[in-house]
């Protein structure tokens, strides 16, 4: 369940009053959401999302609004805010912030095919090219420090063998990343699981959910895609579906050689970054909501794997 503040048709009807939406039709929660209050809303023209937000740095929002818009501007598949008629975006209802937003075509990908991959590599290195130029700036929250500061706290939870790898994959990290400069900065998604996509058929319909978003590394970015979308159950890298997403990304935004370089090391890191925060949510700090937080294991299994076997060689591409 992900209403964790019920609205009244009333409530959502009074509060569209201030857009230029249409009339209120229906309401209807959204189950499957983690950390906001999310619902559907039907107007007599058009179909929104009306998300309420529960929890985290409420302060941040602003980022999100403009990061949206910006997108959005660039004609990428992002759900830019709705403005109510004084041009303001953000808003409170139920003593919440609220946002609302076009509610996009499609459906999440359990197993993406080789057309969505491609789909999706290309719109990310679009999306890339485009943030370089984005004037926000919000830190990456989940960055290499985040790791060395936080990876003390579930220590002791791991055997002994898990916390020998976690301390020796950071300072790993830290000695790869030493030794080359500043990487290609843009804003980022920052969490572009599959679940964070829509796809009618083979067509991305929208890219969605940007509050982890973020400035930082791109190929941070790029490489948490990749560990999600062309992972084996077994944390192996999946030739077909690597190549073929990250050669259309690399179509729209080739990797320099730092990165080329660094690219390997950054999967690792963006496994165990995963592997990290679902351990803190398991042992340190649980959801404020009765939900069920996501399996720590998957993100070790990864993380194993590409300590075992690398990453598959960057594919070749003529741009």
């Amino acid at each position: 369940m992900a209403v964790f503040t019920p609205l009244s048709d009333a409530q959502v009807a009074a509060f569209l009053e201030k857009f230029d939406v249409g009339s209120f039709v229906s309401l209807q929660g959204v189950a499957g959401g983690t950390e906001n209050s999310t619902f559907f809303v039907t107007t007599d023209r058009r179909e929104l999302v009306l998300t309420l937000f529960e929890q985290g740095e409420h302060e941040e929002l602003p980022f999100f609004v403009e990061l949206l818009d910006y997108l959005d501007e660039h004609r990428l598949p992002v759900p830019g805010t709705v403005h109510d008629r004084e041009g303001v975006a953000l808003h409170s209802l139920e003593g919440k912030p609220a946002l609302l937003f076009p509610r996009l075509p499609g459906r999440h990908p359990e197993a993406p095919n080789l057309a969505q991959c491609h789909a999706l590599g290309d719109i990310l290195g679009r999306l890339h090219v485009v943030s370089k130029r984005f004037p926000g700036h919000r830190p990456n929250p989940r960055d290499l420090n985040w790791l060395h500061v936080m990876h003390h706290k579930v220590l002791s939870y791991l055997s002994p063998a898990d916390q020998t790898l976690m301390k020796d994959e950071v300072d790993d990290f830290e000695s790869a990343f030493s030794q080359h400069g500043e990487l290609p900065q843009g804003a980022l998604h920052g969490d572009l699981f599959r679940d964070n996509t829509l796809f009618e058929g083979d067509q991305l319909g929208g890219i969605i959910d940007f509050y982890n978003g973020c400035t930082g590394d791109l190929l941070f970015d790029l490489a948490i895609v990749i560990n999600d979308w062309a992972s084996d159950a077994d944390g192996t890298l999946n030739a077909e579906r690597y190549n073929t997403l990250l050669s259309a990304y690399l179509a729209r935004r080739p990797l320099t050689a730092d990165e080329r370089e660094l690219w390997p090391t950054m999967l690792r890191m963006t496994a165990l970054r995963y592997w990290l925060s679902r351990l803190l949510v398991v042992y340190v700090d649980p959801p404020a909501h009765d939900l069920t937080p996501h399996d720590p294991e998957r993100f070790r299994t990864i993380l194993n794997a590409r300590i075992a076997h690398g990453a598959l060689p960057l594919p070749e591409v003529s741009v």
